[in-house]
């Protein structure tokens, strides 16, 4: 069946936040009292969904700071700072391509709702997305509820829906709405991780052009 809408992921797919997202967590470890996990490379080991689990994994001890009161205050220092990452390679460029064939797109992303639309509005993206779907609260738990209720109100099928995303947490939610997926290698967690899930890895955003 012909691909007639790609939903995107946002965090590392198409913004490149990877860079400072490392960055704010080593900050909050230090903040706190804990090792900071090291550079990029670390850090991209490190990442995973839920978010929560991440934090464990990166040193913190939830009682003594609760993940609460950590995803809050990475909230603020991210939304501070986050308009000076890039647009990952490509980006644009692809949106626009897919936009001229005629594809429906859609941003289905763990980031809170008005921070997913500031952002897109901010590097001026908004107009290729026919809606941008996030969550309503910081903590950044799942993106699959948000994603099935979306495929019922539109009473979507499934066969003509490509995920493009960068964690393997965009595998887990393709296989929940049982769309295909392709995974991007530049984001948050390295090629090889990615590749155990066993569904496409590319290493460029125009990749995915050959798996419409």
């Amino acid at each position: 069946m012909k691909t007639t809408t790609v939903l995107w992921d946002w965090n590392g797919t198409l913004m490149n936040d990877v860079s400072l997202c490392c960055e704010l967590l080593n900050h909050q470890l230090k903040r706190h009292g804990y090792s900071p996990v090291g550079d990029i490379n670390a850090y991209r080991k490190v990442f995973r969904f839920p978010i929560e689990q991440y934090y464990q994994d990166a040193g913190f001890d939830f009682s003594r700071h609760p993940y609460a009161q950590l995803a809050q205050e990475y909230a603020v220092l991210y939304a501070s700072q986050c308009k000076s990452c890039p647009l990952q390679p490509e980006a644009e460029s692809v949106l626009k391509g897919l936009r001229e064939m005629g594809i429906h797109q859609f941003i289905l992303s763990a980031s809170e709702q008005s921070a997913l639309e500031n952002q897109v509005d901010f590097y001026g993206l908004t107009s290729y997305f026919d809606a941008l779907l996030g969550l309503n609260n910081v903590y950044a738990h799942s993106k699959v509820d948000i994603g099935l209720a979306w495929m019922k109100a539109n009473h979507t099928d499934p066969s003509t829906v490509l995920m493009v995303g960068d964690s393997v947490h965009d595998c887990e939610v393709a296989q929940a709405l049982e769309i295909r997926c392709v995974l991007y290698s530049g984001g948050h967690q390295p090629a090889d991780v990615l590749a155990a899930t066993g569904f496409p890895v590319v290493n460029g955003l125009d990749q995915i052009f050959s798996y419409l």
